[in-house]
């Protein structure tokens, strides 16, 4: 039997990379799925609904049932009537899979206004106002699937994302906060980290030799990778799977820690800040993270 047979699926950021196939891996399981894509540039640049539509008619051209939707996720009022769309289209929502997304790559101390809020809007209050929309279906059913895309850039640290980083790491703390407000109502609510070469990592830079090897290992990490995994987490297998976040690289699965502490130090009388700088901090400093990014955790071959 599809895993997902009767179900219907939005997916954000559908028209291209992950996206695309997550929206094909779903109606090959028998979802019914919203195509939504504003069709616009890596950046957040103009509009193109030919992207969604080409996957609808994959969809369709498969034997499966699709429609698009090129709203944009970072307008609350759209990001309604994209949920809205779902319903009169196909009667209801069961699965949001948040993934709609851009970049504006800047190092920190040149990183505008603008370049911070474009990002902002699309991955977290986009994913906001999405989630925020779907929520009372979900209440009312008594089910439903929040997947949200997070990222390493956040998890664990990359040079000059800032905002795309804020972002990231803000979805995973939206998909926990949802886990545990919705957990009552049997909605569940899990983040994806994926690592694969898309259109987005495409854009990184590539300036040394060391970074040329990097982005030659990413070019191995397929987009299509990614999907069984939303796949599952959509289905009624992942009923009691809720609050976590994974991780796909090529046929790696990973399940990601959360912030938890990791060691204290007490003192009777109270701290100073002399007292903390003598005895708190070189007590705690063994545990310090380093300055790490992504590519320094995850620095074998993908395999």
């Amino acid at each position: 039997m599809n895993m997902l047979g009767g179900k219907v699926a939005i997916v954000t950021g559908a028209g291209r990379g992950i996206g695309r196939d997550i929206a094909l891996a779903m109606a090959a399981e028998g979802a019914r799925i919203i195509v939504n894509d504003l069709g616009t540039g890596l950046q957040g640049d103009g509009e193109d609904a030919a992207p969604a539509q080409q996957v609808v008619e994959e969809i369709r051209a498969a034997g499966g049932e699709a429609a698009a939707s090129t709203l944009s996720v970072s307008n609350w009022d759209s990001a309604h009537a994209i949920i809205e769309t779902a319903v009169s289209t196909f009667g209801g929502i069961d699965v949001l899979v948040s993934n709609a997304g851009i970049v504006r790559d800047r190092i920190f101390h040149n990183m505008s206004q603008d370049d911070w809020r474009a990002v902002i809007d699309v991955h977290l209050n986009g994913s906001f106002y999405m989630s925020r929309a779907a929520a009372p279906y979900f209440k009312a059913q008594g089910n439903g699937r929040f997947i949200f895309m997070t990222s390493a850039s956040g998890l664990i640290g990359n040079f000059g994302q800032a905002n795309y980083a804020a972002a990231k790491l803000a979805l995973a703390g939206l998909s926990k906060s949802l886990a545990l407000d919705m957990v009552r109502y049997g909605v569940t609510s899990n983040a994806i980290c994926p690592f694969a070469w898309s259109r987005m990592i495409g854009s990184i830079p590539v300036e040394t030799p060391e970074e040329q090897v990097r982005v030659e290992k990413i070019k191995r990490m397929e987009t299509k990778k990614i999907a069984p995994l939303a796949v599952y987490l959509a289905s009624h297998a992942a009923q009691e799977v809720s609050g976590q976040i994974f991780g796909i690289r090529a046929n790696e699965v990973f399940l990601f820690s959360q912030n938890r502490p990791l060691r204290s130090v007490h003192r009777a009388e109270g701290w100073t800040p002399r007292s903390i700088a003598e005895h708190a901090i070189p007590a705690l400093k063994g545990h310090f993270y380093p300055l790490d990014r992504s590519a320094d955790i995850f620095n074998w071959d993908p395999i």
